[in-house]
């Protein structure tokens, strides 16, 4: 991940599926009833378009303007990094408008048919460009500042752990989903110092396997709540809450829905919003090609979900608080290691992510 999306960050249900196309650029969607010209298309990362996650929150976003404003909206999920240039290609000989890819893994791909189609308007999840990277001006950059939602939801924890453990799972290490982990630990040893945080990286987006077996184990280890910022991953980790009647702190969008008794809260990314704003922008010519958007608690771009009404309104008072004075610039949110440390020496047990 590129420097430039640190410096972004620091300042500041599942679709219709049709057949195969036969190809191993990985399985097509499409949603039925568009009769407009102006098409918009999905590539997904390995965690497919049903991951009950930001994929899936992305999906619903085009899903949303399709009904709204009648374009043409479909998805090609990826099976693997070597898929996402053939994908990019199939949605490009189909002459679509405007071409989003969800992750910061599909980074270099799209940066690569940004300049490969200079006149095909491209745009991304969770990445960032510097200027000389798409000359063309042809690819939209949308960033989250995950950092303040994770802070949230770790203040939840924090503050309603009865063990004083909690723990973490992450997905593939880079800084933007440092960005999670940082927020979280930052946001739980706020609400409380004594805290006890695990947490690792999973290296996938798409095992719930893996982020069963290490919830799992975080909990016969004695944490009580358990944040997963791994896409499908920590679906595996939602699922041994509900099996262990343990808490679970879901990712992206409300994922209450998942387990109604043991998911706590989520921290929210709007990434429905972002794909709906962006491409709707795209279909009226408003769009400014090249840019980066951030998505953060100001502008409503991420937050924290309530539904089940497991937090005492004693706690949610104390959150909004917080995100009052996130907003405000009086509460300060850590986006790196090296800002986590600065202000909790000692307390961040992942691996540096190098920038």
């Amino acid at each position: 991940m590129k420097k430039l999306l640190l410096i972004f960050l620091a300042a500041a249900v599942g679709g219709f599926a049709f057949a195969s196309s036969g190809k191993d650029s990985g399985s097509k969607g499409a949603a039925p009833g568009s009769t407009s010209t102006f098409k918009v298309g999905l590539v997904t990362d390995v965690g497919g378009v049903n991951d009950q996650s930001f994929n899936q929150s992305a999906w619903l976003g085009l899903q949303r303007l399709r009904d709204a404003a009648g374009v043409s909206v479909s998805y090609i999920e990826s099976k693997d990094e070597s898929t996402y240039a053939p994908n990019i290609d199939t949605f490009t000989d189909q002459k679509t408008n405007l071409i989003w890819g969800v992750g910061f893994m599909l980074g270099e791909a799209f940066e690569k048919a940004g300049k490969d189609y200079p006149n095909q308007q491209f745009a991304i999840v969770d990445y960032a460009y510097r200027p000389e990277q798409v000359p063309n001006k042809n690819v939209t950059g949308v960033i989250f500042a995950a950092q303040e939602c994770s802070f949230l939801v770790g203040y939840i924890a924090g503050k309603m752990t009865k063990t004083g453990k909690i723990g973490h799972i992450n997905g593939v290490a880079s800084t933007t989903m440092e960005s999670f982990a940082v927020g979280y630990y930052a946001g739980a040893l706020t609400a409380n110092p004594e805290v006890q945080i695990m947490g690792q990286y999973s290296g996938s987006f798409g095992d719930p396997a893996a982020g069963k077996n290490i919830a799992n184990q975080y909990y016969a280890d004695g944490a009580d709540i358990i944040y997963s910022a791994a896409g499908a991953t920590g679906n595996g980790a939602i699922e041994a809450a509900r099996e262990q009647n343990k808490w679970a702190i879901g990712v992206d969008m409300d994922q209450n829905y998942i387990a109604p008794n043991n998911v706590l809260t989520s921290a929210i990314k709007r990434v429905d919003n972002a794909l709906y704003d962006v491409s709707d922008q795209a279909r009226q010519g408003t769009l400014k090609g090249g840019s980066t958007l951030l998505y953060n608690l100001k502008n409503n771009g991420v937050g924290y979900a309530t539904t089940g009404n497991h937090i005492p309104q004693d706690v949610i008072s104390q959150v909004e608080s917080i995100k009052s004075q996130i907003i405000t610039g009086e509460q300060k949110v850590p986006a790196t290691a090296a800002e986590l440390e600065a202000q909790f020496p000692g307390k961040y047990n992942l691996a540096p992510v190098e920038n």
